[in-house]
């Protein structure tokens, strides 16, 4: 059977082909955009990828189209789709109907923390033998590929709020069916998709309305949005972590580079891992405890996260040169690049810390956090931002430094690399490629210092 995916550099309908690869089906897929690092994981298991859409279908027809979120009535190749009577599906939808029919599935969702999460779990699950199978947006460092089927009756997957496609305008999380949830936050985003915080609690109870009454609901205590949702309804046993509830972390230092689990006071467990940051600690927690629903011990997750390497694009070192380092991150939501920059901050006391950023997600182009954009950099040294030229609001005044906001990638380079000297971090922030603004300011750095050389007469 051939399935042709529309939209398959997304995270989730990337981390789809791979799966429906395995499964034994032909797939090819085609997007308006191929980027690492979904382009690399798709090319290195040979999928066909075909940029830009038209109305052009492969040939011989594809046996069923699945239809990312992104696209929508009016681009060309679902009109193609549309007016050949091609059978059509959305990726949520057939993957819990043909794939995941009678597993346990263990789902991650909230605002931040996802992805990070979800590989956390199916982490957990691997090293303690239960070979699961997966879906996560993104690119696990312990795992060589975003998803797979697994051997088990375990299924960990990344449980997006984001709608399923243009005509079933649920939250994808609605059709996955799970035995355990994690609730790790809830803020408003996706101003594209819901027009209220109300809205997308409401997709959050049509998710509880899912999970049996034999399974579990670990939910971040004081939260009052996720409070408002679990008071609406929730049929099966709640677990708060964090906050006040009964599971809690201790760092043992300010970075988090290890801390101690607790149950009711009694320590549980102790984490010493390559990771940073109070958030991922917590998100640890999260998945400490959806583990142990499906029945692995503390003290074996313990074991396993000491050993989790990450995710790419969160944190992510992507070089240095002359003393100074540049990262990568997917934060775009305020509380995200907040929370980042403090961890950033953290572990590196001693060095400037500048950060670049892209307001690229639907959300922020709509202009919806800008008031709360400026302070959420008050953690950075310096920071960069870029205004790219269909953002709808003025990004200079919303951050009050208009000769820090630029609207050319070249020139904005150029300001980063002259002001950056030894022992500073450059923490860029995109949930999209930024132009390839990292290898740009890598490239850019080492023909500063190859100038300084000479002028130096070395």
């Amino acid at each position: 059977m051939h399935i042709h995916i529309l939209g398959i550099c997304g995270t989730f309908m990337g981390s789809l082909a791979r799966i429906a690869q395995a499964a034994g089906y032909r797939v090819t897929g085609v997007d308006a955009a191929i980027y690492p690092p979904m382009s690399e994981l798709l090319a290195e298991a040979g999928i066909e990828m075909t940029l830009g859409y038209d109305s052009e279908l492969p040939s011989p027809r594809p046996d069923l189209v699945l239809i990312g979120n992104a696209l929508s009535r009016g681009n060309p190749t679902v009109e193609a789709v549309l007016a050949e009577g091609i059978p059509y599906d959305s990726g949520p939808a057939w993957l819990t109907r043909e794939l995941l029919a009678g597993r346990w599935i263990l789902a991650v969702a909230g605002t931040h923390g996802k992805t990070t999460t979800t590989a956390m779990l199916a982490w957990i699950l691997e090293h303690a033998g239960l070979a699961p199978g997966f879906l996560i947006g993104g690119a696990p460092k312990n795992f060589s590929e975003s998803g797979r089927l697994g051997q088990g009756p375990f299924f960990v997957i990344e449980a997006d709020e984001y709608d399923t496609a243009f005509f079933d305008k649920r939250a994808k999380f609605v059709h996955y069916r799970p035995r355990t949830v994690v609730l790790n936050h809830l803020e408003y985003d996706h101003a594209d998709i819901y027009p209220d915080l109300a809205a997308i609690e409401t997709q959050f109870h049509y998710l509880l309305r899912t999970v049996p009454g034999n399974g579990q609901v670990i939910y971040r205590d004081g939260l009052p949005a996720l409070q408002r949702v679990l008071d609406r309804g929730c049929w099966s046993e709640a677990i708060p972590f964090a906050g006040k509830g009964r599971w809690t972390v201790e760092l043992e230092d300010p970075a988090g580079s290890a801390w101690r689990v607790y149950e009711d006071g009694q320590l549980q467990g102790r984490v010493a891992w390559s990771l940073y940051g109070g958030f991922n600690a917590e998100n640890g927690l999260a998945a400490i405890l959806a583990a142990r629903h499906a029945g692995v011990p503390v003290a074996i997750s313990c074991a396993a996260l000491s050993q989790f390497a990450g995710v790419r694009r969160r944190l992510e070192e992507r070089g240095k040169v002359a003393g100074i380092r540049v990262y990568d991150d997917f934060a775009h939501h305020p509380t995200a690049i907040a929370a980042t920059l403090q961890a950033l901050r953290a572990r590196e006391p001693q060095g400037r810390v500048l950060a670049v950023l892209e307001p690229r997600s639907n959300t922020m182009r709509l202009g919806v956090h800008r008031d709360e954009l400026k302070a959420s950099l008050d953690a950075a040294d310096a920071f960069f931002a870029y205004a790219p030229p269909d953002l709808s609001w003025d990004l200079a005044a919303a951050l009050g430094h208009p000769e820090h906001v630029f609207t050319d990638l070249d020139a904005l380079v150029h300001a980063v690399v002259d002001v950056a000297r030894p022992g500073d971090h450059l923490l860029v922030m995109s949930n999209g490629a930024f132009g390839g603004i990292h290898e740009r300011l890598l490239r850019a750095l080492e023909q500063k210092q190859m100038g300084q050389g000479m002028s130096d007469g070395r």
